[in-house]
């Protein structure tokens, strides 16, 4: 039998942020139907990560529904499974930056009808690690690559430039037309942060894209059969 997928992500107060996420680990399901998909969460929601993990045993592959390397998946999760020794979990990396994310976002801007040309600003909720800022930067990258024109990262906590900041600044360059681009899992707090930046016209969160689901799978293989390292084993032992 193939270990469950415990799917963890951060958490919403915002009902609809918390359906976003139920429907896009539906659709998980759908595309695999053979696998058990289980979902926690660390912050502000429940089932906890905590309580989740009290009702497992055994192998399990934990794939956080997270777009960068900060603290929730470098302290918390790993302290809930050191807290958990009933459960050997393989930790997946986190889902940014990647290409699959890159297609996703570029289709939430052309449902948004933006402009089709002009600089994007890509509206992250920040971080006050360094390593998930560089994560953003990097999917920055790849999103400029995805649509051929300028994207530009920027942090509506935790980092420089904000999401307004980024948009004045490419304003004062000249560009008419700025579009944002919520990269951000569910709508929520931060989403309605991100549609309200001036002057611009924002696109909807990711989401319960099929690029989404289909890259969470994607991690869940890459722990299984640990290709290229980002996973690691956590038993529960210190």
């Amino acid at each position: 039998m193939r270990p469950p997928l415990l799917a963890v992500a951060h958490g919403t107060r915002d009902p609809d942020g918390t359906a976003a996420t139920e429907e896009l680990l539906g659709r998980v399901w759908e595309l695999r139907p053979d696998l058990a998909v289980v979902l926690a969460y660390v912050d502000v929601v429940r089932p906890a990560l905590a309580d989740v993990l009290a009702t497992l045993h055994g192998d399990v592959v934990l794939v956080p529904l997270l777009l960068g390397t900060g603290f929730h998946l470098r302290i918390d999760i790993p302290e809930a499974l050191a807290a958990a020794p009933h459960v050997r979990a393989r930790i997946a990396a986190a889902l940014g930056p990647h290409p699959l994310l890159a297609s996703a976002l570029a289709d939430r801007l052309r449902e948004a009808a933006v402009p089709a040309d002009g600089p994007v600003v890509l509206a992250s909720a920040g971080s006050s690690d360094p390593r998930s800022r560089a994560d953003t930067a990097a999917m920055a990258d790849l999103l400029a690559d995805r649509l051929g024109r300028p994207a530009v990262a920027s942090y509506l906590c935790g980092g420089t430039p904000t999401p307004a900041d980024a948009v004045a600044a490419l304003h004062a360059q000249g560009h008419r037309e700025v579009a944002v681009s919520s990269y951000l899992m569910t709508p929520g707090f931060f989403a309605r942060k991100a549609a309200a930046t001036t002057g611009t016209v924002a696109s909807a969160p990711l989401g319960a894209h099929d690029a989404v689901a289909r890259l969470v799978l994607d991690r869940y293989e890459a722990a299984c059969a640990d290709r290229g390292g980002p996973a690691e084993e956590r038993t529960g032992e210190t």
